[in-house]
């Protein structure tokens, strides 16, 4: 097997069942990360050299190995030895206290993969044993003991995004309200105060990506301002997500048909939030062409 590039990032997510996990995973692919659940051991050479031969398409892998893989989990430390030897390769181990796993547990209703008859504790003792080898080898140790999922997802986060990580992915949608609000919008703005081009002979055909609509929404009294305003208020409501971990939102920009003032307002807002550090900007114009 080749060696995997200098670009190319490969980590392997592992732990205590109920230590998180699953939250690493989500977070992780939200970073742009291509991930592997419950991926048997075995796998992993082979996963490494696919990573190589995808190149730039798979510039960050991250396979989740565990328990559930039974007795092909045996095979895990020899494994992830015989990576380290041949790539660049990091290992998150997850864990936390006892009584907190049992905990996760009981609220999930679901038992422990190796508890058999015994307890959720039975299980824990038994994985604590068999993780014992790859915990004292793992590059990063997490304690989830007192993380909620949203915290746990923060800490990821930090340690994983690079610089060219957007911590938050917003859609602006322009949209028509007589067509109904956008069924995934988190907040919505109404521009329907402003004066209507439909109204203006020359405009009504056109749209509001047409220069000339921009210019009569944008240049009509109290336009700018709303749109600055609304801006600056966004501002603690987009920090508030990045530290909650809520990684995309929709902000939907309406009017009466969703062709001319909310798609020229959607537009002019998007311009401004694109320039926030740590925001990334999608545009969409739902009702653009109803009309």
């Amino acid at each position: 097997m080749e060696p995997v590039t200098e670009q190319q990032e490969m980590l392997i997510v592992t732990g205590m069942s109920g230590a998180g996990r699953s939250t690493v995973g989500n977070t992780l692919e939200d970073l742009g990360w291509y991930v592997v659940d419950n991926l048997p051991p075995q796998m992993l050479l082979p996963l490494v050299d696919l990573a190589h031969r995808a190149g730039d398409s798979l510039p960050r892998v991250a396979a989740i190995i565990d328990v559930r893989g039974g007795k092909r989990f045996s095979d895990a430390q020899d494994a992830i030895q015989s990576l380290r030897a041949s790539t660049s390769l990091r290992v998150l181990f997850l864990d936390a206290e006892d009584a907190a796993l049992v905990r996760r547990f009981e609220q999930v209703r679901r038992p422990h993969p190796l508890q058999d008859d015994g307890t959720p504790l039975d299980g824990i003792a038994a994985e604590r044993i068999r993780m014992a080898e790859i915990r004292s080898s793992s590059d990063i140790i997490i304690d989830t003991t007192d993380l909620n999922i949203h915290q746990l997802a923060t800490t990821i986060v930090e340690k994983f995004a690079t610089e060219n990580d957007a911590g938050l992915r917003i859609t602006i949608e322009s949209f028509g309200f007589k067509y109904g609000l956008p069924a995934d919008a988190d907040m919505v703005a109404d521009c329907r105060f402003l004066p209507n081009p439909f109204w203006v002979p020359e405009l009504k055909a056109l749209d509001g990506l047409d220069e000339r609509v921009r210019a009569y929404v944008v240049g009509a009294a109290g336009a700018q301002e709303f749109v600055a305003d609304y801006a600056r208020a966004l501002e603690p409501v987009f920090a508030g997500y990045q530290r909650e971990n809520k990684r995309h939102a929709t902000i939907a920009i309406g009017c009466t048909g969703g062709k001319h003032r909310s798609v020229a307002i959607a537009e002019e807002l998007s311009a401004i939030l694109s320039g926030l550090p740590g925001v990334a900007v999608n545009i969409k114009h739902r009702d653009r062409g109803r009309e």
